[in-house]
């Protein structure tokens, strides 16, 4: 089991182009070592608990280069904090994988299960063998991981350099270790309440799924988006948004956006900062602008149980949170989610509706892929399939634009997309990841309160700190 473990360990990319650390290897055998043994225990077979050991090896090498060629990042170890979404939605993640790699999956799976219960023995030392396998590759794990020898040993995050130097299962292990070790920082001072008329009555934030510009994309000068470039003309503040993530990944500029703190502050909590998020709620937009008088509202029309939102959202501060169930009766013919425009319709709905100072933040659903469908099963339907949901983004935009022209109260509209979409055959991860992002005012009777007007580009914490700025400076 050992040696095609270490097989399918090495296949996973990036290899490495030489030997591998001794102690990736070391940890390499100790994870397999108690994955045995915690077969063992449970099947009394070691053939079996052999086999498994290595298909489960091999099945987290499939799953990981199918992740970085898809998204360009190799597997991680809150990747599997995902799993529960797995379940519920599992269109959302095997859509990465190619049919073949399908079939491979679903009949490696059903084998294992079949094994398992066929083979078993009722045979009570082998159980008692495997128990005391786990028990002391357990031991020597926690041993090994606290010792000198890997003290210094990826301190900080570099994932393509420790995957090639230490293999996919070290590293995903050590990662997990140092992400454990992290502490919460220092709590945040909230904002002070502050008697101006200039403050914003109402914030909106949109958060839009994959939307970037289509011209980055197809570089034809008829996919442009006329909101897009009306917001960018008027807007306070506007340029490319520096997201990590491609195709994949909204909580990380979620998060960047909501708590502001960088990805170099984040450490090992980059790869999934919605897990370690309660612990730093003092740093939230909404917690942090409810000391100056904001009611938040979080809306996503989406289950909100996705990166534990329906818990997470209270924790940090946000007042109200309204799901698929809280949005108007969407466009049937816009997909299989509901559409921007009608999400942008429920928004101002409820902007009409605030009776004190509200910050909405909104997280739309309409670009999410995969865009393949019965009209779209070749590179250049997804294609057409994507342009035509990223103009109805376009359109919810100009629509919000609209609407806080004739509100008659102070505003503020920031817009930005949380990633590029990754679709087969259109695009592809290793180029640029920036996403569009515009910063809008309006005065009380509706005039655009105008800014620089050349482009600034930023992280997603940064935004952040421009729209608290923005917010609590007018």
């Amino acid at each position: 089991m050992l040696f095609f473990s270490t097989l399918f360990d090495s296949a996973a990319r990036p290899r490495a182009g030489v030997l591998r650390d001794w102690r990736g290897v070391a940890l390499h055998a100790l994870v397999m070592m108690g994955v045995f043994g915690l077969i063992l225990a449970g099947t009394g077979n070691a053939v079996i608990a052999a086999l498994v050991g290595a298909a489960l090896a091999g099945l987290f090498m499939v799953a990981s280069n199918a992740k970085r060629q898809m998204l360009g990042e190799p597997l991680v170890f809150s990747d599997l904090a995902l799993l529960a979404g797995v379940v519920r939605h599992p269109r959302f993640y095997f859509s990465a994988l190619s049919p073949t790699q399908r079939w491979i999956l679903a009949i490696g799976a059903g084998a294992a299960v079949i094994a398992m219960v066929l083979l078993s023995s009722f045979a009570v030392q082998p159980h008692l063998t495997g128990a005391a396998l786990v028990l002391g590759s357990g031991l020597a794990l926690a041993g090994v991981l606290r010792s000198r020898a890997l003290d210094r040993l990826a301190r900080t995050p570099n994932l393509e350099g420790d995957f090639r130097r230490l293999g996919m299962v070290a590293t995903l292990l050590l990662y997990w270790w140092r992400w454990r070790e992290s502490p919460d920082p220092q709590p945040c001072e909230g904002e002070r309440r502050r008697d101006t008329a200039a403050m914003p009555e109402l914030v909106v934030i949109v958060q839009c799924e994959s939307f970037c510009d289509p011209l980055e994309i197809t570089h034809d000068p008829r996919d442009s988006l006329p909101g897009l470039d009306a917001a960018r003309a008027a807007a306070w503040q506007w340029g490319t948004l520096d997201v990590s993530g491609f195709g994949a990944y909204t909580m990380r500029t979620e998060y960047g956006v909501l708590f502001g703190r960088s990805e170099e502050a984040l450490g090992f909590r980059r790869y999934d900062p919605f897990l370690t998020a309660a612990g730093e709620a003092s740093y939230a937009l909404a917690a942090r602008l409810g000391g100056a008088g904001y009611r938040s509202v979080f809306v996503h029309p989406h289950d909100l149980r996705f990166y534990s939102r329906d818990r997470l959202m209270p924790q940090v501060g946000f007042d109200a949170m309204i799901g698929e169930e809280g949005i108007a009766a969407r466009d049937e013919g816009a997909g299989r989610y509901v559409d921007d425009r009608t999400l942008g319709s429920s928004v101002i709905a409820m902007l009409e509706a605030a009776a004190e100072p509200t910050i909405i933040y909104t997280v739309t659903m309409e670009n999410h892929g995969p865009w393949d469908s019965d009209a779209a099963r070749d590179a250049a339907g997804r294609r057409d399939a994507y342009l035509r949901h990223v103009r109805s983004s376009d359109a919810m935009l100009g629509d919000l634009m609209a609407y806080f022209a004739q509100a008659g109260r102070p505003a503020l509209l920031v817009f930005f997309g949380d990633h590029r979409p990754s679709i087969p055959g259109v695009t592809a991860p290793g180029g640029a990841r920036h996403t569009p992002y515009v910063m809008l005012r309006f005065s009380a009777d509706g005039a655009v309160v105008s800014g620089g007007g050349d482009p600034v580009d930023l992280t997603p914490a940064e935004l952040h700190h421009r729209i608290v700025h923005c917010v609590v400076t007018p």
